[in-house]
Formats: structure tokens, C-alpha cells, sequence
């Protein structure tokens, strides 16, 4: 079975130490839980069985023209100058960079796939299977296995390489997803 393993929204602005978020709850989970050295874990076992990575990253333009005014999610976005493309926040965080070959997915909204070149490479490649992991659990996390199952692809989540902005948010978005996915972790995953 082909598989992808998606990388969603690992991006300075969200995950880094010294990032916005990072004295943040979310921030807190992200370095309690060491979701970054088990995501580069995830991704250096992804790289020596072949499998191909896919960045997903939250973005928009410098005027946030792409920037839905409606959202309470990305509301305050264009005020504190989050998620501007081509600027440090927006990048992969530096222990899980991309490699050549790699694909960069923005996205504008929560879903990984709405508004996003994911599935043309999806079908390009003949991917049948997307393991996945990322923040937050309970937003990009959820929104892909959701319409990634309604996709036909086989669903994984690397529930260690996961945080939200509180453990029990955490738990509780990871159990709302065993009826769609797959429930594994960087250490379990088998990617041959």
C-alpha cells in the first residue's frame, strides 16, 4: 500500500520554542509531550522505508487577502502577524526540515486538503494510505483524517507526534478519530 506521510501545520509561528505560541498551552503541550523529536523520529523512519513527505503549512499572503474574516480561528492572525507566508513563522520548525523532493502544502483554511494541491498529489503518486501528525489535534488533525477518509485513503495518526492546547483536548479530539483512523505512534508505525 502507498503511502504519504503528511506533517501538518509544524511551523515556527505554532511550535517554536521562541514563537508566539510558544509560552502558549499549546506551545506547553508541544514540549511536554516532545511531539517534535518524535515527529523527526516519524520522519527520518518515513525517509528509510521511501516513503514521500508532505509538508502542510498554514499560510497567507502579507495582506492576508486569503484570510477568512469570519473565522474565530484565524481572526486575530492578521493583527499579531501570524502565518505570513515567507516569513520565519511560516517555516517547517528546523529540527523537522524538509529535504529535496519534499511537498509543500499551504493551505488558507484548517483542512489540509480544501483550496490545496494535497490531493492532485495524492493521485499523481497513487497514494492509498496518509499517516499524519501535527497541531492541533483537535483542527488539522481531525479536519484530515476526516476528509481524507471521505477520500477513500486509509487514515493513520501518529497520536505521539500530536498535541492541542490541553491533554484532555488531546484525548479527547483522539477519540473522536479511532472510528476514521488508524490510532499508532511513531514507534509502532511500520512504513513498509
Amino acid at each position: 500500500m502507498k503511502s504519504i506521510y503528511l506533517v501538518l501545520d509544524m511551523e515556527n509561528d505554532l511550535v517554536a520554542e521562541d514563537g508566539p505560541n510558544g509560552r502558549s498551552p499549546l506551545g506547553a503541550e508541544v514540549q511536554g509531550r516532545g511531539i517534535l523529536p518524535k515527529t523527526a523520529t516519524a520522519i527520518a523512519k518515513a525517509r528509510t522505508a521511501g516513503v514521500m513527505i508532505g509538508y502542510v503549512r498554514v499560510g497567507f499572503s502579507p495582506d492576508y487577502r486569503e484570510c477568512p474574516t469570519t473565522s474565530i480561528i484565524f481572526a486575530g492572525a492578521k493583527q499579531h502577524g501570524l502565518f505570513k507566508l515567507s516569513s520565519w513563522g511560516t517555516e517547517v520548525h528546523a529540527s523537522l526540515k524538509p529535504q529535496e523532493g519534499d511537498f509543500d502544502i499551504v493551505k488558507h483554511r484548517v483542512s489540509p486538503f480544501y483550496g490545496t494541491s494535497l490531493e492532485p498529489i495524492l493521485r499523481a503518486n497513487g497514494i492509498e494510505r496518509i499517516v499524519m501528525s501535527g497541531v492541533s489535534t483537535v483542527a488539522v488533525v481531525q479536519a484530515g483524517v476526516r476528509d481524507g477518509h471521505d477520500r477513500d485513503y486509509r487514515c493513520v495518526v501518529l497520536e505521539d507526534c500530536c498535541a492541542a492546547a490541553s491533554a484532555s483536548a488531546h484525548q479527547a479530539g483522539i477519540a473522536t478519530l479511532d472510528r476514521f483512523a488508524e490510532i499508532s505512534s511513531s514507534a509502532e508505525i511500520s512504513f513498509d
